[in-house]
């Protein structure tokens, strides 16, 4: 059975806790106040989709496709990004709420976080090479032999990084933030 191919197609304001996304595969569309909390996107192809204002809380991400997404002012809590489909795998991130999902083990090299935020995410053991934390809220964010080589955390802020835990060759802090790489050490850092 051959799955639907969409493409150039704009979804907007609709729910699909109600009637299911059809599977298949989804080129240059743009998805805009859509409702997909608690769906199965698993095995679902999305390449060069943009997704606005939606809601992707708890979505179940087995094999999903997502290839040049971008999502902007996005509900995305719960997330299991590490079952998506690695094969070309690359995405952006603006405005968006990512609180407790993982990206656990993953290569997401370059990728973009602009104004996030990204609480209790799980980022153990993964490739963050070059990603970009743009005014990102990373509290209680997990850093566990994780590559962080040339990573930019210049305006993001509560994190806590061991950098004996984790690879940070070139990686950019601000002066403001350097207390973030030195909490295990449970110092008193006066202005």
């Amino acid at each position: 059975m051959s799955q639907a191919f969409t493409q150039d197609q704009i979804f907007d304001k609709l729910d699909f806790t109600q009637e299911p996304l059809t599977k298949g595969e989804y080129e240059n569309c743009k998805f805009t106040n859509c409702n997909f909390e608690e769906t199965n996107l698993n095995d679902i192809k999305f390449m060069d989709c943009n997704f606005q204002d939606c809601n992707w809380s708890l979505v179940q991400l087995n094999g999903t496709v997502l290839r040049e997404v971008k999502f902007k002012d996005c509900k995305m809590l719960g997330l299991q990004f590490e079952t998506c489909n690695d094969f070309g795998l690359s995405f952006s991130f603006e405005n968006c709420q990512l609180n407790h999902s993982t990206f656990f083990q993953m290569n997401i090299k370059k990728t973009i976080f602009r104004n996030c935020q990204l609480r209790e995410i799980d980022f153990s053991e993964s490739n963050l090479s070059n990603v970009i934390f743009d005014n990102c809220d990373l509290a209680q964010a997990i850093f566990i032999n994780t590559v962080l080589d040339k990573a930019d955390f210049r305006t993001a802020y509560n994190y806590s990084i061991d950098p004996e835990s984790n690879r940070l060759k070139k990686a950019k802090f601000s002066i403001l933030g350097i207390s973030g790489l030195l909490d295990k050490y449970d110092l008193i850092i006066e202005n």
